[in-house]
């Protein structure tokens, strides 16, 4: 319980004051977005904690009339120009922070998935995945293990779950902020 305590609070002062610093930035990709597409964020239905539905927030990065799924099985010119770039850096991931402060996500947890993906749902129930908070980083992603894996995926998830304590969140959030991993990508389709 301790533990779970002290990670939120750090999901919490971690995630505000990174909102805070780079406010700057984020109104500026918000209106370069919002030129860009017409619509800046990008709001989808996720697999929260407990199977419970969440709306995870990004900046756009796609076209409009993207079809809803999982990132690997996007054409590659779904993508928006300034899409690429902030892909790229990972600023598409910086509104995800009112998720963590809202409490549906954690700033280290498993990424979390689109109800349409029953192969990867089956494979993180059977690894009680979903016990845990989804996250914006953690082992899978700064070890470039996308969803494009289900099996692989739930397994890294699982031993980051199994082994999350004060040090390793932080070497997952350091390791992020460095540029180890890509995360999920959008394959050459």
């Amino acid at each position: 319980m301790k533990l779970s305590s002290n990670l939120r609070f750090y999901d919490l002062f971690l995630s505000i004051s990174i909102l805070i610093i780079f406010s700057p930035l984020i109104m500026l990709v918000f209106f370069i977005c919002l030129l860009e597409t017409g619509k800046p964020l990008f709001i989808q239905l996720r697999v929260g904690k407990n199977q419970n539905p969440f709306k995870l927030i990004k900046f756009r990065t796609m076209r409009i009339n993207t079809p809803s799924l999982a990132s690997h099985l996007v054409n590659k010119n779904s993508i928006t120009k300034f899409g690429k770039l902030i892909r790229i850096l990972k600023i598409d991931e910086l509104p995800q922070l009112i998720n963590v402060i809202r409490g549906e996500m954690s700033l280290v947890g498993p990424r979390p998935c689109l109800f349409n993906q029953e192969e990867l749902i089956k494979e993180r129930l059977k690894e009680d995945i979903f016990s845990a908070k989804p996250g914006i980083t953690g082992l899978a992603q700064i070890n470039e293990v996308d969803m494009s894996d289900p099996k692989k995926l739930s397994e890294f998830d699982k031993k980051m779950i199994n082994t999350l304590n004060q040090k390793t969140y932080f070497k997952y959030l350091l390791f992020t902020f460095i540029g180890k991993g890509m995360g999920d990508r959008i394959k050459n389709k």
